[in-house]
This record gives C-alpha cells, sequence and structure tokens, in this order.
C-alpha cells in the first residue's frame, strides 16, 4: 500500500470503482477535463453518479450528482434539503414549503412540492426518510430539465436529481444514495406518480 493511500485513504475513483462492483453497475474512467462516473440501472431505470461544479458570483462549488431520468406520469415535482444548507441554488427555490406529519424530519429539512397530498404520500415512505437523515447535505428533486446544466429533456420526461457538497468517497454512504434513488423511483411507481418504463434518455 502506497504512503499517500494510508494518509488519505483510497482515492475517488478506488471507491466508485467498488461501488460500481457492489450495485451491477459500470465505472467509466474520466479524462483531463471530466471525472469518472458510475452508470447503474435500478429496476428500468438508469442511474448515474459523477461531479459537477455550479458557478455562483462568489465560489465554485463541487458536487457529487446522482440523476435518474424517469417518465413523469403527473407532473409531480418536489424537493428537500437540509435547513441551512445550499445557499448556492436557493434561488431555483419556488414551491409551497409543507410539513409531512414526522417532527424530527420537518425539523431538520425544507420540504417543498406542488402537491401536498404527494409530497405527504411520498414521504410517509420510512425508508426513504431513513436514508435521507443518513446522508449529509442533501439536496433531492425532480426537476424538468437539467437546468444549470444545460440538457433538456423529451416530453414527459423528467429527473431525479441529487447533489452532495464535495466529493463523496465514503462507500457506504453511496450505497445508502442509491437505495435512496431505487426506493424513490418505486414508490414514486406506487402512489401513480411515475411510470415503471425505461425512458431511454442517455445522460452526458
Amino acid at each position: 500500500m502506497s504512503l499517500l493511500r494510508q494518509i488519505f485513504g483510497p482515492s475517488r475513483d478506488e471507491v466508485w470503482k467498488q461501488l460500481s462492483q457492489e450495485i451491477g453497475g459500470q465505472f467509466l474512467e474520466g479524462n483531463t477535463w471530466k471525472g469518472g462516473k458510475v452508470v447503474a440501472k435500478t429496476g428500468e431505470w438508469t442511474v448515474t453518479l459523477d461531479t459537477c461544479r455550479i458557478d455562483t458570483q462568489y465560489d465554485h462549488i463541487v458536487y457529487t450528482r446522482m440523476r435518474a431520468p424517469y417518465l413523469n406520469k403527473d407532473g409531480f415535482r418536489f424537493r428537500i434539503y437540509r435547513k441551512g444548507l445550499f445557499t448556492a441554488v436557493e434561488k431555483l427555490l419556488g414551491l409551497q414549503d409543507i410539513q409531512v406529519g414526522y417532527p424530527a424530519f420537518d425539523r431538520d429539512f425544507i420540504i417543498q412540492g406542488n402537491q401536498e397530498d404527494k409530497v405527504k404520500a411520498l414521504f410517509s415512505n420510512a425508508r426513504i426518510r431513513q436514508l435521507i437523515e443518513q446522508l449529509p447535505s442533501i439536496f433531492l428533486e425532480v426537476r424538468d430539465d437539467e437546468g444549470y446544466f444545460r440538457e433538456t429533456f423529451p416530453e414527459g420526461v423528467d429527473e431525479l436529481l441529487c447533489l452532495l457538497e464535495d466529493s463523496l468517497v465514503n462507500l457506504d454512504q453511496l450505497k445508502s444514495l442509491f437505495e435512496l434513488f431505487s426506493e424513490t423511483l418505486n414508490h414514486l411507481c406506487h402512489i401513480g406518480s411515475a411510470y415503471e418504463n425505461d425512458p431511454n434518455l442517455e445522460l452526458p
């Protein structure tokens, strides 16, 4: 084992390669301009893990990003993030603030959506709440295009998107993030807000 690995632990690529093996995905090597990424399937959906940079007026912030396009059945959108975090994306916010009925969860997170009953139905799933609570600095939402990243989607296709501050190299947290996507996509189908079909959309 190299001295640097002993001091700093495994690199991001090493951890992400291990993740791809454990979830049955594929690690795709990066290049000078863009880091590597993990692509994996959960059910009919393709989940992509990579990093991205958001430029603000005062800073450049690197996020770990997970995305999964899906067929949105009823236009339901939501977002959730920890209170006091993600000031870089606050200007995107504009949905109704909603209390979902779990005091500790409502205390720790800003929860917003365009259909209050669907938001409450989604977060009635105890496993979804537990997985969100395990992840640091989480920002999770459904959006209708790539926003900052300027990727537009076909009609009826939306994207489940998660941003986490910094480049995440904790294997357990990455596995929790992948499970969160799987559980959320399946539960969106359960509450009638997603089709269990492959949207056939390849993300850059």
